[in-house]
């Protein structure tokens, strides 16, 4: 019998998710990529000996749920991890927000990830086992002079964590939220000094890695993690926690 572990990891072509996609696939899990960018999403899922099903998490529902089926169908069936980590953050004012991109950002943010567990958690619950981790912020949890909705999604997700876990706990499935820190990556890179200032007053002194995302991901959702449950894990070298400045 194949006990291999599967998993969908959202928003997986670079970033975060990527890291989260080697990480998951290093410890033995079938995983499925995805996003829009099919080049980038191939080599991740080449290097990782994974597949790439593309998605566009802001479109139709019926396209998203067309998405988890074609997922699931590559892993053989079966999903045991979904990782809702796509999310997208224009970082502006609220007046200078435009109305398609509040529209896209919660659609990708809140929606995406409610039709993917409606999707694909009832199947977890019914066999007895499976994790859903969302990818937060520590943005959800402090004010900041703009990116209202950016924050008020992160908040929104992590309450869905909290329900869910009421919702689908008790028949064996678990749900976290993993909320980064300040983390680098090459989406940001050029904002490095900005970065590294921000970061420099934390007790790690430091920005947070993807890595360090992932090492998180792949914790929560292994057997040792098995009490955590509805609750908000940070991997934010302290940023929320203490100041040193």
């Amino acid at each position: 019998m194949n006990t291999t572990s599967t998993a969908i990891v959202t928003g997986s072509t670079s970033g975060i998710g990527a890291a989260i996609a080697r990480s998951l696939a290093a410890a033995g899990t079938r995983v499925v990529v995805s996003g829009r960018d099919a080049t980038r999403g191939a080599k991740v899922a080449a290097d990782i000996g994974g597949e790439f099903v593309p998605v566009d998490l802001a479109g139709p529902y019926q396209g998203i749920r067309a998405f988890a089926a074609a997922a699931a169908g590559r892993l053989g069936g079966r999903v045991d991890i979904l990782v809702n980590n796509a999310g997208i953050y224009p970082a502006v004012p609220t007046a200078a927000l435009p109305d398609d991109a509040l529209d896209a950002m919660l659609a990708t943010n809140i929606r995406a990830p409610h039709v993917l567990v409606a999707a694909l958690a009832p199947a977890m619950a019914a066999r007895g086992s499976g994790v859903i981790v969302n990818i937060g912020s520590w943005m959800a949890h402090v004010g900041v002079p703009f990116g209202a909705m950016y924050t008020a999604s992160k908040a929104a997700l992590e309450q869905m964590t909290r329900t869910w876990s009421a919702e689908f706990g008790p028949s064996g499935v678990r749900v976290v939220t993993v909320a980064p820190g300040i983390t680098l990556t090459e989406g940001n890179a050029a904002h490095r000094e900005v970065i590294d200032h921000q970061t420099a007053g934390t007790p790690a002194g430091t920005h947070v890695h993807p890595a360090d995302i992932a090492a998180a991901v792949r914790f929560v959702t292994s057997p040792e993690a098995a009490m955590i449950q509805g609750s908000v894990l940070s991997v934010d070298g302290g940023l929320l926690g203490a100041r040193l400045r």
